[in-house]
């Protein structure tokens, strides 16, 4: 039931005919909302970003289908929204749209989305190449080299040239940075390859994004709703997807300040599909999840999982989430009904409702509702019909798209890739410095002994050669043995 308070509140939905609300201060508790296909997820999810940017919070949320972009413009009247009007007391409601950023990895439906090798990090790198212990090893030291060389890893070719020139001096790292295996180097270079495929490289560069540019409002004070395109990315890369999500939410830890209790947010996240965060991820990947999602509240953060059952999310995290929306689950399979039963036991329970039964009978747009209340304590359970959004159910359409990304406030900051000298460039110029040395050596044996090396022929390569040929493969495949050749490819001949 709606608590009477003065603090700021959203309105999610109406249970007997009081307004059930999330309060503003609690809501850097997390919450989930979960369901079936088709139970009304996506309208939940709108209904909580319009309150939220309604309060003045900022929203980032993963457009999974292209179905939310419709919360840029205003909605149109529907009988089913007079229904659930004349059922839910919300006299302020009112068709309009939300001030909207459109953001795509691939920059053709929204502004790029880039970061980089090392704000990514190791950890979250390691997981979406799938690599074993060992790899993830290498990796580490790599990373530890670039640190102690002074070397930025901006994009993928850096992380390829320098594990190639790890790989080609191995020996000489193996006392301070450990084994450095060929055949692991070469299984690491396989997977860059893999997710150059997948579109991470346009991913991974400058410049990166800038975590501000997701906590605006607008000039009425309403929070900007930034929506990241995700129909393609989870399609084909899921797990680029879910190393997205974790690279953001580590970002927002790790940049933002402690703020102490406060009456709203400074940003909620809404991650869709969530179960792909979690997804074959390695025990120390899990535990680092749990431990930012518990921390990052008291940086004003509030993250909001989206997924069709609960058990998608390990326990630890479950155990977090204060707001709780459980749209309708079918059991039909012996899987389905534990995750019913485990629905039931996660509510705090209402004498009048049976979970387990409630929770396969809701109708599309209702859902079981759990959520803090002033004291931090979880409300009982309730059978709640929830709000009908403000904005546009269903897409933009292209040109509406477009205009929106015109008059966006990051309108061309990020459209150009930027490729500043970082450590495919140093390895480039230290090979060239090597290969000029090189040659200038060759050259005065070539002087002293002419007669002794015309009688040799050309059986084995010189000094100058071995090392140009190392040069080349130094700087990795691609675009860096295409600028290798340009620039020395006379010497090579």
């Amino acid at each position: 039931m709606s608590e009477t308070t003065t603090q700021p509140a959203l309105p999610i939905g109406g249970a007997n005919g009081t307004l059930v609300e999330q309060l503003g201060v609690m809501s850097n508790r997390h919450g989930l909302v979960a369901g079936a296909t088709g139970t009304g997820k996506t309208v939940t999810l709108q209904v909580l970003a319009e309150g939220f940017s309604r309060m003045g919070v900022p929203v980032f949320a993963a457009d999974i289908k292209g179905d939310l972009s419709g919360i840029a413009t205003a909605g149109k009247p529907h009988k089913e929204i007079d229904r659930r009007l004349g059922l839910i007391p919300r006299p302020q409601y009112s068709q309009r749209g939300y001030p909207t950023m459109f953001w795509d990895v691939f920059g053709k439906t929204g502004h790029p989305v880039r970061t980089t090798i090392s704000e990514m990090g190791p950890l979250i790198l390691a997981n979406l190449m799938d690599l074993n212990d060992t790899q993830t090893g290498i990796l580490y030291a790599a990373f530890a080299v670039a640190d102690d060389e002074g070397m930025l890893l901006l994009d993928l070719k850096d992380l390829r040239s320098l594990l190639t020139w790890m790989g080609d001096n191995a020996k000489a790292l193996r006392t301070e940075y450990g084994n450095i295996s060929g055949a692991s180097i070469g299984a690491i270079q396989r997977r860059l390859l893999v997710l150059e495929q997948q579109g991470a490289e346009a991913f991974f560069g400058e410049p990166a994004l800038t975590i501000k540019d997701l906590m605006r409002t607008d000039f009425s004070g309403n929070g900007v709703i930034s929506l990241l395109d995700a129909t393609r990315l989870t399609r084909e890369s899921p797990k680029l997807y879910a190393a997205l999500l974790l690279w953001l939410l580590s970002e927002l830890f790790e940049e933002l300040p402690e703020r102490g209790d406060a009456d709203t947010p400074v940003l909620v996240l809404f991650f869709d599909e969530a179960h792909l965060l979690f997804e074959d991820a390695p025990k120390a990947l899990l535990n680092k999840i749990e431990q930012v999602v518990r921390l990052v509240r008291s940086k004003g953060v509030g993250v909001y999982f989206v997924t069709q059952v609960p058990t998608d999310i390990p326990d630890d995290v479950l155990g977090q989430l204060g707001l709780k929306v459980q749209h309708a689950l079918r059991a039909f399979t012996p899987k389905d009904q534990k995750a019913i039963r485990a629905v039931a036991q996660s509510f705090r329970s209402n004498a009048s409702i049976d979970v387990e039964e409630a929770v396969t009978q809701l109708a599309t747009g209702e859902a079981l509702v759990s959520r803090l209340g002033a004291d931090g304590a979880p409300s009982e359970v309730e059978i709640t019909l929830i709000c009908p959004p403000e904005s546009q159910i269903g897409p933009l359409d292209n040109a509406e798209r477009l205009a929106a990304m015109d008059r966006s406030p990051c309108n061309g900051k990020y459209d150009a890739a930027v490729d500043r000298e970082s450590a495919y460039e140093m390895l480039m110029q230290r090979s060239a410095a090597a290969a000029e040395a090189a040659a200038k050596v060759e050259a005065e044996e070539a002087r002293a002994t002419p007669k002794k090396r015309a009688s040799k022929g050309r059986q084995r390569q010189g000094v100058g050669e071995a090392l140009l040929k190392s040069a080349a493969r130094s700087v990795g495949r691609t675009l860096g043995t295409r600028l290798i050749r340009g620039l020395l490819g006379s010497l090579l001949r």
